[in-house]
């Protein structure tokens, strides 16, 4: 539909436009709170297949919510802490071709998967370095593969897995030289595979093939 969705982290809402810039909804009413419809700190905002908003938020809520097409509350998952089903901060949403909700719970250093119902079907990973493991994923996002690509702010990286979670790749180290990485923040992959990444404390924009 050409939308794009804002998660206004600070402002705690949600925010709808068109493609010119016009706005077509709002989410939340800009009061922080606890209650259903109010947000901790919104991070990120995808949408199923359905027309329906999913939005994560850290804080003391750490949790999903959903909301209707035309913004009502329907549901919400999750939960402060370390158990299966609960976050420390999910910083980024993603759907897969089966409307599955991938989650970066970024400081678990893990992803969580989960149907629209809010019903865990797998994770991994773990705090580390090697293959497989994570520090503090900040983004991540479909290829035209079906393969995800996930930012890791901590390990100052990119990896590649498979939807299942098998590391099919790395890109990147610290530093500040080409190919490199300070605190990578987010990311995005067109339809050819190629991945820009936002080297934030670099002040710059790299892209790269995996």
């Amino acid at each position: 539909l050409g939308r794009v969705l804002v998660a206004d982290t600070h402002f705690y809402r949600v925010l709808v436009y068109s493609r010119t810039g016009e706005l077509l909804l709002q989410i939340g009413d800009g009061v922080q709170g606890t209650e259903p419809g109010r947000f901790g700190y919104p991070t990120d905002v995808v949408i199923d297949r359905q027309g329906n908003f999913y939005v994560s938020e850290y804080g003391e809520n750490d949790r999903i919510q959903v909301f209707s097409p035309e913004g009502t509350w329907l549901r919400q998952w999750g939960g402060h802490g370390y158990d299966s089903g609960q976050f420390l901060r999910p910083r980024a949403l993603a759907f897969d071709h089966q409307d599955h909700l991938f989650v970066a719970d970024s400081c678990n250093h893990r992803i969580q998967v989960f149907d629209t119902d809010g019903n865990l079907l797998r994770s991994w990973g773990k705090r580390g370095s090697n293959p497989g493991e994570m520090s503090y994923p900040y983004d991540l996002a479909f290829g035209p593969d079906g393969s995800l690509y996930v930012c890791e702010y901590g390990n100052q990286r990119v990896q590649k897995f498979s939807p299942e979670g098998v590391s099919l790749g790395l890109w990147g180290e610290p530093g500040r030289g080409p190919g490199q990485l300070n605190n990578p923040w987010a990311l995005t992959v067109d339809s050819q595979g190629a991945v820009s990444v936002i080297d934030s404390n670099n002040h710059r924009v790299q892209r790269f093939r995996l």
